[in-house]
């Protein structure tokens, strides 16, 4: 399988200029034989969006010309995109969108809204509030995250026990700090070793998309990469400019990974959901502490 990280540089509100970057993207990734194209989170519409968020809502749950372009891109090559979903009670999320032959196929929205140092998004969204795997004929079972979700490690462990033998990480990520010497980007090194460590410990491939570019006097950090799921990395794409990059999947790999290291069957999700049932309980006083 060959997956084309685009890692984009969208326009701050500009659906129609965002559009025509994916397509070109899609177009590009389609000549290069790539069975797949996923893109950043907020692809479509650019990030830092506050007052805009009502105007550039994409309505997923019935027709909407938005919607309607991704799903005719999607007969070129299937694609995940991030995007600003509107539900019908007129709600908004940050959300991921997976269309495949001309059709929506799945919807992530967003579960854990960061709301520290640069970050507000409660302010923008409401959060998702169920973690499904998609299901494709071409690529079996998926979990989609989004940015923040990947930093909670509940999100992969449901994925990966509702049968995920990929996941896709969509994300916005700016550029923050210096590692040792000036010479790693202290938020791209966080998200290796983050996006690894998911990958080494449920024995799954990771594509992580990040998107690129200066917005609103803010740098992204762009350096997507993926990680095969033994958590080493497949190939990375430079960090804050624009690029496509290339990689190749191969399902035997993970295979391999599980025979050798059973983390995904030997997990007990019976008992870790007991144990939080438990924490709940106590938290909201139903039972006393013991």
């Amino acid at each position: 399988m060959k997956l084309a990280i685009c890692q984009l540089s969208p326009t701050l509100g500009d659906l129609d200029a965002n559009l025509e970057q994916i397509a070109a993207a899609v177009t590009r990734a389609e000549k290069n034989d790539a069975d797949l194209a996923l893109f950043p989170e907020l692809a479509l519409t650019g990030y830092r969006l506050r007052d805009l968020v009502p105007h550039v809502a994409v309505r997923l749950e019935r027709p909407d010309p938005t919607a309607a372009r991704l799903a005719e891109i999607s007969r070129t090559l299937p694609l995940a995109v991030g995007l600003v979903e509107e539900s019908t009670e007129h709600r908004f999320f940050n959300a991921a969108a997976y269309f495949e032959d001309g059709r929506l196929v799945h919807v992530h929205r967003k579960c854990y809204l960061p709301t520290y140092g640069m970050f507000d998004e409660r302010m923008d969204f409401s959060p998702g509030e169920r973690l499904r795997c998609l299901s494709s004929p071409r690529f079996g079972r998926v979990g989609i995250l989004i940015c923040e979700d990947v930093w909670h490690p509940a999100s992969s462990t449901v994925l990966t026990q509702a049968g995920a033998t990929m996941i896709w990480a969509l994300s916005a990520s700016p550029l923050r700090g210096l590692g040792a010497g000036g010479a790693e980007m202290l938020s791209s090194d966080s998200w290796r070793e983050l996006v690894r460590t998911m990958a080494r410990f449920h024995t799954v491939p990771v594509a992580y998309v990040n998107r690129a570019g200066y917005e609103d006097g803010v740098a992204f950090a762009g350096g997507s990469f993926v990680a095969g799921p033994g958590g080493e990395i497949l190939a990375e794409a430079e960090p804050l400019e624009a690029a496509d990059l290339l990689v190749d999947i191969d399902p035997e790999a993970t295979r391999r990974a599980r025979a050798a290291y059973p983390l995904v069957r030997d997990e007990r999700p019976i008992l870790i959901a007991r144990e939080l049932e438990r924490i709940v309980r106590l938290r909201t006083g139903q039972e006393p502490r013991r």
